[in-house]
């Protein structure tokens, strides 16, 4: 069996931060939250890293990876294009917004062979997860049903000061496998709670303790199969309901594939804090949190040499 793949999705323009918030250096040494993550997939024992970006930003990334993570993974590239569809779809006029995390994957369809994991460029996740998600890759086999996994945290480790995030709500049955994944588009602190809204008027609770999703997936290359088959399905709909801004989820294919019994997915828990770079104010708190893991020992002083 191939080795697992890491493939980063790293197409999205951070509009809510205003920049290029993937190349955005948080460290002493010119570090981005990537070199973090990527340093952590290499100590796990990922080889081969697929970024899926714009064309027109390769250039930058090119610049900042290949140089420094570049000199000990293999990095291959796919562009996320947004006329990237089947046959007999089109671009509605006036789309601008790219096709969603399912699309950003299947950029790298071409490059993917084997299991693979998929995770956000804009999140630290922790070396844990990285460990914990290789592990379960290295044996992942689809029999009966298709064997994939998922990282999950805590929500109240994973919410910013400074404005409200999307994440991934999960159930979780006794024998630690996912039920579903609800995406809430819009969950924020509100006092001591933490409570998400859907018309900017009703907020509900949600637990603290709740289990999340931050987009970091374990598959088999049966993924790609899936969301190729579900991806005009999802146009469909889209054209007629929302062609401007609808979006091909990951949890939403997952979701699908375990209510129609095709797959099973572990959930991987995390205690790790995760970080993350969602608007500027975020950017001083992410840069204090990943020094203090330097000076601790976490880390080296320079990731690359």
């Amino acid at each position: 069996m191939n080795k697992p793949t890491l493939v980063i999705m790293a197409a999205g323009m951070g509009s809510r931060y205003g920049g290029l918030k993937q190349i955005d250096p948080v460290g002493d040494h010119g570090e981005i939250i990537l070199d973090f993550s990527l340093y952590d997939a290499m100590m796990a024992g990922f080889e081969k890293v697929i970024f899926i970006i714009k064309k027109e930003n390769e250039k930058d990334f090119r610049e900042i990876i290949d140089g420094r993570a570049g000199k000990h993974l293999q990095v291959e590239y796919a562009f996320q294009e947004l006329s990237d569809l089947p046959e007999g779809y089109r671009v509605p006029k006036g789309r601008e917004k790219p096709w969603g995390t399912c699309h950003a994957v299947l950029s790298a369809r071409e490059l993917i062979h084997g299991p693979f994991a998929v995770i956000n460029a804009d999140d630290y996740y922790g070396p844990g997860a990285f460990s914990t998600i290789y592990d379960f890759l290295e044996t992942a086999a689809d029999k009966d049903k298709y064997d994939y996994a998922m990282v999950g945290y805590e929500l109240s480790k994973t919410l910013t000061e400074n404005g409200h995030v999307s994440r991934g709500v999960c159930q979780v049955a006794d024998d630690g496998s996912l039920e579903s994944v609800t995406e809430r588009t819009k969950i924020m602190w509100r006092g001591d709670d933490v409570a998400y809204t859907d018309d900017d008027e009703v907020w509900t609770t949600l637990p603290k303790d709740a289990t999340v999703s931050m987009n970091f997936w374990g598959f088999t290359e049966s993924m790609v199969r899936e969301m190729q088959a579900g991806f005009p399905l999802f146009l469909d709909k889209a054209m007629t309901e929302n062609p401007l801004k609808g979006e091909y989820f990951l949890p939403s294919v997952v979701s699908q594939l375990i209510d129609n019994g095709k797959a099973r997915v572990k959930v991987l828990k995390s205690r790790d804090q995760w970080y993350g770079v969602t608007y500027k104010e975020d950017k001083d708190s992410v840069v204090s949190a990943l020094q203090a893991m330097k000076d601790k020992g976490l880390y080296p002083e320079i990731l690359w040499k």
